[in-house]
């Protein structure tokens, strides 16, 4: 079977090439334009208007304007146009897949998969939006009743990254709409039309004019941060990205006090006890590492492996990985599909050179595949790390596994919590007992023990220390968009 194209989209008005405001496909102001590249074959898929602060300021004065009656809708009918959002994206999911394919380079089963957990949000926060209320608060004075109850902040401002365009548009979106808030989406400048497709689905499951609206940018991206950051009406921003970003959101917030959600970066250790299943230590692994290659905000980066089982899981795992089929997205069988920009290649590359100048002994790949077109790198094993290496500080983001060799459960926890972010992690243990131990012990907002996944509706993401602060999904998700008010009683004769 031949690789599939954007040709064969069943439905092709889910792909767009303008932005959405006000329930219109535009142009930037500006008449710029920039263009979408397949990571696989580095051939141009679609060229989308290159907005502004001119086209900021049109979305947020449409969703203000929307605002003033959507947040007088009930939670019923709002859980209705969600629910009815999730039927389609999953109605819909061949497309969506292969649209999320070709602009960000994951396969087609990894593809199925975002989009199936995207609209995982949208049934989740239909189902929060009839759970949010407040509460009777006992009063001092008995002459007083005090109330509480909760309200739609106001416009949100959803910043969503590149390595998963649609579950985080969702997992933003489908929360600031349940609470009754209207919204703005500013994806990635490399995956701008998987966003453009849930906006027509949004639309299509009846979510009023102005609640949605997008803006795409890939060179203008400083000036369209810096104009929603600087609206006096956009009432929250969630941001999903570096933590060198999220902090200049942040300053650039601080001037209007803008409510914030900041998923920032990990470094998220993997920690390999004696006491492991090999089996479920090395497909476990195999998971947090090379899921989208790599690229995931929790995906695993310190592997450390205790002596007794080192020697073991890294011939296990090498051989594993050996194994992995590497190549374009949409081709059957591929495991490890190219990375989505030039620059993880080269950072992927910075760090294996780095390893190597300490010590680092690379027992499988290490190198660009230069038989193929697209930002494909070998998937690499590099054993012997160190402390000293740049891995250990930073997040690789790329199909890189470096192991660490480490002695007592206490130098484990040591070498995982030495560093400033906190967001996930992972245990492989057969004793329940350490498993609750290291977790309780562990500086990070996600811990997963056995497996190799953290990511579900119903789970509040989100990390600690300069991972940022705010969570995602979860009950606590739709919090983030609401604000709590007062109302106090007289009942005195």
């Amino acid at each position: 079977m031949s690789p599939k194209t954007l040709n064969d989209l069943k439905r092709k008005d889910l792909l767009q090439s303008k932005g959405y405001i006000n329930e219109e496909w535009v142009d930037a102001a500006s008449g710029k334009t920039f263009d979408v590249y397949d990571p696989a074959t580095l051939d141009k898929i679609a060229t989308l208007p290159e907005m502004g602060a001119a086209d900021v300021d049109k979305a947020v004065a449409a969703a203000h304007a929307a605002f003033q009656t959507f947040k007088k809708t009930s939670a019923r009918q709002r859980a209705r146009w969600l629910r009815k959002w999730s039927d389609l994206c999953l109605e819909h999911i061949d497309d969506l897949a292969l649209i999320l394919t070709l602009e960000n380079g994951k396969t087609l089963a990894e593809a199925k998969g975002e989009v199936t957990y995207g609209a995982s949000f949208l049934e989740w926060f239909a189902g929060e939006a009839e759970r949010v209320h407040g509460e009777v608060v006992p009063t001092a004075n008995l002459n007083q009743r005090i109330l509480t109850f909760k309200q739609p902040i106001g416009v949100a401002a959803c910043l969503a990254p590149w390595n998963f365009p649609i579950a985080m548009i969702t997992r933003k979106a489908g929360a600031a709409l349940a609470a009754g808030c209207t919204t703005v989406w500013k994806p990635a400048g490399e995956t701008p039309l998987s966003s453009l497709a849930q906006a027509v689905l949004a639309q299509e499951a009846g979510f009023p004019k102005g609640s949605v609206n997008v803006i795409t940018t890939l060179n203008t991206v400083q000036e369209v941060g810096d104009a929603l950051c600087k609206s006096k009406f956009v009432r929250k921003l969630s941001f999903t990205g570096s933590t060198r970003v999220g902090k200049l959101l942040a300053k650039q917030c601080s001037d209007s006090l803008k409510k914030l959600s900041l998923e920032l970066g990990g470094n998220s250790p993997f920690i390999v006890f004696d006491d492991a299943k090999l089996e479920t230590a090395v497909e476990a692994c195999i998971m947090a590492k090379f899921r989208n290659s790599g690229q995931t905000c929790v995906t695993a980066n310190r592997i450390f492996v205790q002596s007794g089982i080192y020697d073991k899981f890294a011939d296990a795992l090498t051989a594993k990985v050996k194994s992995l089929k590497v190549g374009p997205g949409v081709e059957d069988g591929v495991f490890v599909g190219p990375l989505t920009h030039e620059r993880a290649v080269e950072k992927a590359m910075n760090h294996i050179n780095d390893a190597k100048k300490h010590g680092g002994q690379v027992v499988l790949g290490g190198a660009p595949m230069k038989d193929l077109k697209g930002y494909f790198l070998q998937p690499t094993v590099i054993k012997n790390m160190k402390r000293e290496m740049i891995t250990t500080r930073e997040e690789t983001f790329a199909p890189v596994v470096g192991l660490y060799e480490f002695e007592t459960e206490e130098e484990a926890l040591d070498m995982a919590n030495d560093c400033d972010v906190g967001l996930g992690s992972f245990i492989i243990t057969e004793n329940m007992a350490r498993a609750w131990r290291v977790t309780e012990a562990l500086e990070v907002g996600m811990v997963g023990v056995n497996l190799g996944l953290l990511s579900a509706c119903e789970n509040p993401f989100g990390g600690v220390k300069e991972s940022g602060y705010g969570r995602e999904g979860g009950r606590q998700g739709i919090e983030e968009y609401l604000v709590v008010k007062s109302m106090f009683i007289n009942v005195a004769n």
